[in-house]
């Protein structure tokens, strides 16, 4: 398997496309006004392309099955939200000084 090429990318570009970069397996070297301030090397590879599209297909399947319900996919995200917040303090947030 060959190895990537280290690519050097400004901070500003990075925080822009960083979904981007994550998709790849590219490592990058940030720098900031020209200086190396840290480095990206991704641990996974990429996504295939066949599975963004199960990923995008499952999704818009899942958002047809809300609305024919009347479901606002907002409330099903808050309400994630609330429960994970409410086992998150029965866990032991009232332990913690």
């Amino acid at each position: 398997m060959p190895t990537a090429q280290l690519k050097t990318i400004g901070v500003r570009e990075f925080r822009e496309r960083l979904t981007k970069y994550m998709r790849e397996d590219t490592p990058l070297a940030i720098t900031r006004h020209g200086l190396t301030i840290g480095y990206y090397i991704p641990v996974q590879r990429p996504v295939s392309e066949a599975d963004l599209q199960a990923i995008e297909d499952a999704t818009r399947r899942l958002h047809a099955l809300l609305a024919a319900r009347g479901i606002d996919p907002e409330d099903l995200i808050d309400d994630y939200t609330a429960l994970r917040e409410a086992r998150r303090k029965a866990r032991g947030d009232a332990a913690r000084p």
